[in-house]
């Protein structure tokens, strides 16, 4: 297997409607394991998604999970997932999708170095850059 690098994103609850939602904007399969399908299905936090996985069919692989009731969920700020390529209409519906009930921080339009780049939010507060390519870039 080739190494590869992939976003792994936290969350306190909410990784499998996440997910979902990535799925809807990228398409691809999902696989889902719980913390109960690991241990006691009765315990608390049992339907948290304690691994769940997004292969995409253009070769991204998005992984995420919630936080563990016995663990702090502390938010990062760190991490910023970027798109870039030189497919615009692939491109603009990916951030149309993913600002939308989102927070746009930089509109997607074109910059001074000549690429059309946006910055935004999703409604699950992860940060994404979209980058197009200038034709004949």
């Amino acid at each position: 297997m080739t190494s590869r690098l992939n976003p792994y994103v936290a969350f306190a609850d909410t990784a499998r409607a996440a997910l979902e939602f990535y799925r809807d904007v990228f398409g691809g399969t999902l696989t889902v394991s719980t913390f109960g399908d690991f241990g006691d299905k009765e315990a608390p936090g049992a339907e948290l998604i304690m691994h769940g996985q997004l292969e995409t069919p253009d070769g991204f692989t998005l992984m995420a999970a919630d936080t563990p009731p016995s663990m702090r969920y502390t938010p990062g700020s760190s991490i910023t997932i970027s798109l870039s390529g030189d497919d615009s209409a692939q491109l603009r519906g990916w951030w149309g999708r993913l600002s939308a009930g989102g927070t746009v921080s930089v509109p997607l339009e074109r910059q001074m170095w000549g690429d059309e780049f946006g910055m935004c939010n999703d409604r699950f507060g992860v940060a994404w850059m979209v980058n197009i390519a200038a034709p004949g870039a």
